[in-house]
C-alpha cells in the first residue's frame, strides 16, 4: 500500500509498530565502551556512589539521574477520548508523553500504566493508586499523573502533595487550565476587559472543568461570577446530586440550561461534548465575547460559526484552527523549571507563573530568527499573517505557538523564579536570564 492510499490509521499503526515496537528507548549518558567504563558502570566501582548515598540519601540527587527523571503515571480510566481502556491500552498515550517531555524539555520521562489500583467496578480505586505511587518517590524527581478517572483524581493528587516530597502534577487537570488562562488573559486584553470584572460559563464539571474555574478565580476571577453547567444543566443550589466538587460552584439561581447561563456571559469555556454551543447561544453573551471550545476532536463550536456569531476571539483544543490550547505549552517548561530547582512541590504560585510566561511571549517584539522558525513550521500560519507585527498578538494569537523557541526556556525560568520565591525549592538560580538562555540551549532551541 502507497503512503497516500494509507489512512491515518495505517499510518498510526505502522509508526507504532515499526521498524520495532513502540517510541520510546533507554540511552546511556555516559561512555560503556571498555572494561573499565563497565567496571565504573557497574561492580565494583558502582559501590562508591551506593556508599555515599547510604551516608546521605540527599546524595541520590548527585550520583543518578533523579534529577532529571519524571514519572509518567495512570491507570487508564479516563484516556483522551477513549474513557475507561485500561493501562495496557493507555501504554501509547503514556509513551507518547514521555516523547514530548523528551524532545520538548530534554527530561528523561518514563511511563507507568499501572493495574491492581482499580475497584470491582473497574473505576480508579484511589487509596490503592496512592499507595502504589507514594512507592515510586525514590526513583523520580516529579510525578505527572495522567489521564486518571474523576473524581478518584482529586484525591489521587491532593493526598499525593501532602505524603511525598516532589511534585506531583496532574496534568489533566491544570494543563489545560494554565495554558487557556494564558489564552484568556490576551483576549481580555484586546477586547478591554478585566478578568475579575468578567463573568464565566464553564461548559464540563470534571476533573478539567472544576480545576479551570478555580485556576481562573485564583487568577482574579470572582467565584460569584461563574456559572458552571454539567449534562444535568446549571450547577446550582437546589441540586441535590451535587459532588463536593460541583457544590464549592453551587449558584442560586434561575438559570436551569446552557442556552440560560449564556446571556450576557464574557467568557465561555466548554471542557464537554461536540456541538454543546449553539451561534445564537454566542450572540447572546456580552460584545467582545470570548469562547474557549476544548472538547476534542470536535469542539463544542466550531471558530468560524463562533466569530459569525459575534465572539471575538476563539480558542479550541485542535491544531488546524489558531489558538490552540495544547498542553505541551504546558508540562514540559514547568516541570524542567521545578526540576532544575528541585522544588519540592508544584504550587499555584508556580502554575500562575507558566500562564503569565504565555501569555507575555506573544505581547513581546517577535525576534526575526523566531519569526523564521515558526513560519518554517506553520507555514499555512505564516501566509495568513498570523505572525505580522511587531508584536503579534491578535484576535488569532492570543497563546505561542508550541514549536516558539521561547515557550519552554520562558516558563521554565517563571517556575524556578516562582519556587524559590514560595519557599519550595532546594536549590537557588541566580542569574535567571542565564538559566534560561541555558535551557534553551540544552533543548537545542535558539532564542
Amino acid at each position: 500500500m502507497s503512503e497516500k492510499e494509507m489512512t491515518l490509521a495505517d499510518r498510526s499503526r505502522a509508526y507504532h509498530c515499526e521498524p520495532v515496537p513502540g517510541k520510546l528507548k533507554i540511552v546511556p549518558s555516559k561512555p560503556c565502551a571498555t572494561q573499565q567504563d563497565l567496571s565504573l558502570a557497574y561492580t565494583p566501582g558502582v559501590a562508591v556512589p551506593c556508599l555515599e548515598i547510604k551516608k546521605n540519601p540527599a546524595d541520590v540527587w548527585k550520583y543518578t539521574n533523579r534529577p532529571n527523571a519524571v514519572g509518567v503515571v495512570s491507570d487508564g480510566t479516563a484516556v483522551l477520548g477513549l474513557g475507561n481502556i485500561g493501562p495496557e491500552a493507555g501504554m501509547p498515550v503514556m509513551e507518547g508523553k514521555a516523547v514530548l517531555f523528551k524532545i520538548f524539555a530534554d527530561i528523561d520521562a518514563i511511563p507507568l500504566c499501572l493495574s491492581h489500583v482499580h475497584g470491582k467496578d473497574g473505576k480508579t480505586d484511589a487509596d490503592k493508586l496512592i499507595e502504589a505511587v507514594r512507592t515510586l518517590e525514590p526513583s523520580f524527581g516529579g510525578i505527572n499523573l495522567e489521564d486518571i478517572g474523576a473524581p478518584a483524581c482529586f484525591k489521587v493528587e491532593q493526598t499525593l502533595k501532602k505524603l511525598m516530597g516532589i511534585p506531583v502534577f496532574h496534568d489533566d487537570q491544570h494543563g489545560t487550565a494554565i495554558i487557556s488562562l494564558a489564552g484568556i488573559l490576551n483576549a481580555l486584553k484586546i477586547v478591554g476587559k478585566k478578568i475579575e470584572d468578567c463573568r464565566f460559563v464553564m461548559n464540563g464539571a470534571g476533573a478539567a472543568g472544576i480545576a479551570c474555574a478555580e485556576y481562573y478565580i485564583s487568577a482574579g476571577a470572582r467565584r460569584e461570577n461563574f456559572l458552571l453547567c454539567d449534562s444535568k444543566g446549571v450547577i446550582q443550589s437546589d441540586r441535590t446530586d451535587l459532588t463536593p466538587e460541583k457544590q464549592r460552584f453551587a449558584r442560586k439561581t434561575g438559570c436551569r440550561t446552557l442556552a440560560d447561563a449564556m446571556k450576557g456571559a464574557d467568557v465561555f469555556m466548554g471542557v464537554s461534548v461536540a456541538k454543546a454551543l449553539t451561534g445564537d447561544m454566542v450572540r447572546s453573551m456580552a460584545p467582545g465575547a470570548v469562547v474557549f471550545a476544548m472538547a476534542n476532536p470536535e469542539p463544542e463550536i466550531f471558530p468560524d460559526e463562533a466569530l459569525a456569531a459575534g465572539a471575538a476571539v476563539v480558542g479550541t483544543g485542535r491544531s488546524d484552527y489558531p489558538n490552540q490550547v495544547n498542553n505541551v505549552l504546558g508540562f514540559p517548561g514547568i516541570f524542567r523549571g521545578a526540576l532544575d530547582v528541585r522544588a519540592a512541590d508544584i504550587n499555584e504560585a508556580m502554575k500562575l507563573a507558566a500562564s503569565h510566561a504565555l501569555a507575555e511571549i506573544v505581547c513581546e517584539k517577535m525576534p526575526g530568527k523566531v519569526r523564521e522558525v515558526l513560519t518554517r513550521a506553520y507555514p499555512a500560519d505564516a501566509k495568513a499573517g498570523m505572525f505580522d507585527g511587531e508584536i503579534p498578538l491578535k484576535n488569532t494569537l492570543v497563546i505561542p505557538k508550541p514549536f516558539d523557541p521561547r515557550v519552554v526556556p520562558r516558563v521554565a525560568k517563571y517556575v524556578a523564579m516562582a519556587a524559590m520565591k514560595s519557599g519550595v525549592a532546594q536549590i537557588q538560580i541566580d542569574d535567571m536570564d542565564a538559566y534560561e538562555a541555558e535551557v534553551a540551549a540544552r533543548i537545542g532551541k535558539v532564542l
